[in-house]
């Protein structure tokens, strides 16, 4: 059985992933570690909550502020672990891709036909 301290655990990691999501304007490939660091971290910290009973805003038994400082620490720990890890490098076969846009009339290919505009009906 689930107990009430995981669900506010899942509640409290996913509501911090959004505010920090938020502040941030992205998070990029890193969005599931970062949402699996805060619920861990939000359950961590209200079993350290729990042990050192000092946390004034509880809900039922989960205590609230330990729960999302520790999660916020879950949250920095990873941001910070992606600035330090070298990305994977490209193929060297590779190419980069990019699009762009021109205003304006493109000519047709050589070789091939413009549709004529069709005749209205009479």
């Amino acid at each position: 059985m689930i107990g009430p301290a995981l669900v506010l655990a899942v509640i409290v990691g996913l509501f911090h992933v959004s505010a920090y999501v938020f502040i941030r304007g992205r998070a990029g490939a890193r969005l599931p570690l970062l949402i699996v660091a805060a619920v861990l971290g939000a359950w961590a910290g209200d079993t350290v909550g729990a042990r050192m009973s000092i946390d004034p805003l509880r809900v039922g038994d989960f205590h609230l502020i330990s729960a999302s400082v520790v999660a916020w620490l879950a949250i920095g720990l990873v941001a910070i672990l992606a600035i330090l890890v070298p990305e994977r490098s490209r193929a060297a076969g590779t190419a980069t891709i990019s699009t762009t846009l021109r205003r304006g009339s493109v000519p047709a290919p050589s070789g091939t036909k413009e549709p004529e505009p069709e005749a209205p009906p009479s």
